[in-house]
């Protein structure tokens, strides 16, 4: 009984060792993605980024202990309960998930740095070239702003080009909406009988915009001569 209860504490300790492990990889893993962000990347590992690197693999290294020291502890529970399996699997499932994180910032970082170094040397090259030759310089940069003049005619008419597409868009709207009501009068007049519908139905309307005039004539003027 004795053995089980010092077991269990043993399993709680070393549990909670783990994730107090996994927060810190996780807040460094947070501070070394931001190496490969910096809009000014250094050509070489700054003593940081070193130290946070190393850091992290010490990390890493030490969850890979406290692992196994736990999976020894499961291994030698008679009855391991399903709930202590599930938390192994979660710890080194975020293990695993960790040091692919690590290689693939390590990878980006990399990547981030190689790219900026080249930028950098096609950078210096050229600003040697038109140091040594100042004519040549003179000439890309009148190229340069060509380019760039080039750039907004082209933008230019492209604004152009689409409100002129609108505008005669607009114009085939209105004239297939004017052929359609002359289609609609042309039917209408074809149809016995249509013609004479129509004018009674305006005529109605006059009759009652009338008739509607004149009640609100009478209310005004009784309005007026009871006030």
């Amino acid at each position: 009984m004795a053995a089980t209860t010092s077991s269990t504490q043993g399993w709680a300790q070393l549990r909670q060792q783990a994730r107090s492990l996994e927060t810190q990889t996780e807040m460094l893993l947070h501070t070394y993605a931001q190496f490969s962000n910096q809009t000014n990347i250094p050509p070489k590992p700054t003593e940081e980024e070193r130290h946070t690197e190393t850091k992290l693999r010490e990390l890493l290294d030490k969850r890979e202990s406290v692992i196994s020291h736990l999976t020894r502890l499961l291994t030698s529970d008679p009855s391991p309960s399903a709930l202590k399996q599930n938390n192994l699997s979660l710890l080194r499932d975020k293990l695993s998930d960790h040091r692919r994180d690590l290689s693939r910032l390590r990878s980006t970082l990399d990547s981030a740095r190689t790219r900026a170094n080249l930028l950098g040397s096609v950078r210096d090259d050229i600003s040697a070239y038109r140091a040594a030759n100042p004519e040549q310089g003179e000439a890309d940069y009148m190229l340069d702003e060509r380019g760039r003049l080039d750039r907004s005619h082209e933008v230019a008419d492209s604004v152009l080009s689409q409100a002129y597409a609108v505008q005669d868009s607009f114009a085939s709207q209105r004239e297939r909406l004017a052929h359609i009501n002359r289609r609609i009068t042309l039917a209408a007049s074809q149809v016995p009988g249509i013609n004479t519908l129509i004018t009674r139905i305006s005529a109605r309307k006059r009759r009652d915009g009338i008739i509607m005039g004149s009640f609100i004539a009478f209310c005004f003027l009784m309005f007026w001569f009871f006030s």
